[in-house]
């Protein structure tokens, strides 16, 4: 079985990423074989399309609603036989698997296109591309093609495999508001020195960049009838913080997942400004207060700090529930804290609640009556013995996030990242606001924070003709509250897109889906039942009508003699 083409084509227009993987392959042998078709893609990317063609005939992939799909499959093939063709592989990855029996001599073309929106963090996009062919490829390609009418502020391509030899492969075109990045490696270039027949190709090709933007209330971008409103600002003055961190150091923390977090919280507390205040609470099925309160971030007491880190050994049962409370009550008691500051409690645990309360509704109950909306948790799960679900439910319930820390060799390197993320915070109580007659469908307008680094993104559709698209955005920053104004000529605006070569057409309208997709599923976590059920059934509507394979839906892959299989999308929580 010999791939003799691959390309992936990948389209950024305005950070939506529109990716085409095209993989051919013969069949050389006298008898048929097996061909497979394996594609890691981003998590947080919606496949959209799947097509194989055999000897002209094609057979393609139908979304449905997954509970549908999956009964008829059921019914179609005997339990036990399938396989789900998707499955997580990694901390940013999720893999696309199926094999198709190609007759001898024969020729069978897979196509998979997916669609993501890139997420700014720590100051710019990444666009990942996994490469794995397994095998030399005589026509390998792979484009990326970026369009950002705002202008590109600087580009870079890595690579986790680029020797010399292959970085000559590697073109890069860059003007003002477009870049086109190539890369086409002959067979010999591909070629391992040591072993002829084995492939370099092995390991992520990645694409960074970030924007050019003015000073003002963002970026409005418009396209047939659909808007996108994008704000980061910068050089602004950083919110003091105050941060409890909240260590689990229970029994099954001992050994590796203990040095690593000894080993970032050593650097983390290297981060902390002058100005914030911090506390460390450390638990098993006993809740120990490093101190009795805040302390300011002095050179004295994070030396201080970092001695008790130093010490951290790990037995033991795991109460949660204590933990947080206890972090709570020490927020609420805090004395000396400055006016304009921002309290957050960051959890890192890697197991169930095991002692004090087990019970993980009374535990999310507690918690969010507790911080009752005055601070933000973040909940960070280390490896899979955590219940992720519980764990997210309760940092979305409370203005933060949850991120499930892999039990890799950078381990460390990711609970730094996360902090990294969110050690900036440079406004709060952001509200964007929009001609409210004219406009609907809006999605998520009121963001408790905003941290540097990151984006604000907001869509919707534009309902009246409209020559002038007026915002304003409320917030409040460490020194003052702000007010920014903006007006977007509707014209002018949809003028931007309409001359650009590769632009899928209605790229604003399917960015307005995907957005809102993720947030009504987000908010489905912790709704109670009834809405949960509405804003699923929402989101289930948005996946059909735009065919996304989000978790409500699946992607049945049709095969030669009537075979079927399911294509699912995996959530981090399972």
């Amino acid at each position: 079985i010999e791939i003799y083409s691959l390309h992936v084509d990948c389209k950024v227009t305005s950070r939506f990423a529109h990716t085409v993987i095209t993989s051919r392959i013969v069949n050389r042998a006298n008898e048929s074989r097996e061909a497979t078709f394996e594609v890691e893609l981003p998590k947080t990317a919606f496949i959209t399309n799947f097509s194989m063609s055999i000897d002209g005939e094609v057979y393609p992939g139908i979304i449905k609603e997954k509970a549908a799909a999956q009964n008829e499959y059921n019914t179609a093939v005997s339990q036990g036989q399938s396989a789900g063709l998707v499955k997580i592989t990694d901390r940013k990855l999720e893999q696309f698997h199926v094999s198709v029996s190609v007759a001898a001599a024969s020729k069978v073309t897979f196509e998979l296109t997916y669609e993501e929106l890139l997420k700014r963090q720590l100051g710019k996009y990444e666009l990942l591309i996994k490469v794995r062919p397994k095998q030399l490829v005589k026509h390998f390609q792979i484009d990326v093609h970026i369009f950002e009418p705002q202008g590109i502020r600087f580009l870079e391509t890595d690579s986790t495999f680029l020797t010399n030899e292959l970085t000559e492969a590697l073109t890069e075109v860059l003007n003002e508001t477009k870049a086109h990045i190539s890369f086409k490696p002959t067979l010999d270039q591909q070629k391992k020195n040591s072993e002829p027949d084995e492939t370099l190709l092995n390991g992520d090709f990645v694409v960074r960049y970030d924007v050019k933007r003015e000073a003002t209330a963002g970026d409005i971008q418009i396209v047939n009838g659909y808007f996108v409103h994008y704000f980061a600002p910068q050089e602004m003055p950083v919110f003091p913080k105050n941060v409890i961190f909240v260590i689990d150091r229970s029994g099954s923390m001992t050994g590796r997942k203990i040095e690593q977090t000894r080993e970032a919280l050593l650097k983390i507390l290297q981060d902390l400004r002058p100005e914030d205040h911090f506390s460390f609470i450390t638990f098993n099925n006993k809740v120990v207060e490093w101190k009795s309160s805040l302390l300011p971030a002095t050179e004295e007491n994070v030396a201080s700090a970092a001695a008790l880190v130093q010490t951290l050994s790990a037995r033991g049962g795991t109460d949660i529930n204590g933990a947080l409370l206890a972090a709570v009550g020490m927020l609420e008691k805090a004395e000396g804290l400055l006016e304009r500051s921002i309290s957050m409690i960051i959890l890192l645990t890697d197991g169930q609640p095991t002692s004090g309360e087990r019970n993980v509704e009374v535990i999310q109950e507690n918690v969010q009556k507790a911080i009752n909306g005055k601070y933000a948790l973040f909940c960070l799960g280390f490896g899979f013995d955590v219940s992720y679900k519980f764990l997210e439910k309760m940092a979305l319930s409370n203005g933060g996030i949850a991120r499930r820390i892999y039990e890799n060799a950078d381990a460390a390197l990711q609970l730094q990242g996360f902090y990294q993320e969110v050690a900036t915070p440079i406004l709060m109580q952001i509200e964007m606001k929009y001609p409210e007659n004219s406009i609907e469908g809006l999605t998520k307008n009121i963001f408790k924070l905003f941290f540097e680094g990151s984006e604000i993104i907001v869509s919707g559709k534009i309902r009246d003709e409209l020559d002038l698209f007026p915002v304003e955005i409320k917030a409040q920053s460490h020194t003052s509250n702000l007010t920014l104004k903006e007006e977007a000529n509707v014209q002018e605006k949809e003028q931007v897109f309409q001359n650009q070569r590769y632009i899928f057409g209605n790229f604003i309208e399917r960015l307005w889906a995907y957005l809102t997709i993720q947030q009504l599923l987000e908010k489905a976590i912790s709704a109670q039942e009834e809405d949960q059920k509405a804003l699923e059934a929402q989101a289930l509507d948005l996946s059909l009508r735009y065919s996304f394979v989000t978790p409500l839906t699946s992607m049945v892959v049709t095969k030669p003699q009537q075979k079927e299989e399911l294509a699912n999308k995996p959530t981090e929580a399972g």
